[in-house]
């Protein structure tokens, strides 16, 4: 949640041209909507693409933008899936400064968030975390008791379950 306004999750499938994504954002801009994440990643066959997109803003005008946005050339379907059942990752990669005395409880942390550390100096390490957003959140509000170098998100990825299609 930001400012008190929900993130909306889209799942856009597209077809895989250049210049869909500038007309997506446009749409967004637009309309007064900031796009907090963005994933877009090729479908199956290479042809389409799925495109993730956090966005927030104020619910009333949301349905009005993703009509609008399912009526762009190049755009198959756009749907919210803010309330469904979907299984939802975000992975990020944080930087931080540790000495030898605070390796053993940095690795406890992480560990505990199932995190993998993918790289490890003397004053430094880099944990990598997948799981929910909220899951995220806490590890990083956890890891704050070490100075945070640098931290990178992915931003959500989602599945709708079971049978459904995303």
């Amino acid at each position: 949640m930001i400012n008190n306004k929900p993130i909306h999750t889209l799942s856009v499938y597209v077809t895989n041209k250049p210049g869909v994504l500038a007309r997506i954002a446009q749409t967004f801009s637009r309309r007064g909507y900031n796009i907090e994440s963005l994933v877009v990643s090729p479908a199956i066959d290479g042809h389409f693409s799925r495109m993730t997109i956090g966005v927030s803003g104020e619910a009333d005008g949301l349905d009005q933008i993703i009509r609008q946005v399912s009526k762009l050339i190049d755009v198959l379907h756009c749907t919210d899936h803010t309330f469904d059942d979907a299984v939802v990752k975000e992975m990020g990669l944080i930087k931080i400064s540790v000495s030898a005395e605070e390796r053993g409880e940095a690795l406890q942390i992480a560990e505990h968030f199932g995190c993998k550390t993918v790289d490890l100096t003397e004053t430094s390490m880099i944990l990598q975390a997948v799981g929910d957003p909220a899951k995220l959140d806490a590890l990083v509000e956890m890891i704050e008791k070490f100075r945070i170098i640098e931290l990178v998100r992915t931003g959500k990825v989602l599945l709708a379950r079971g049978a459904e299609t995303t």
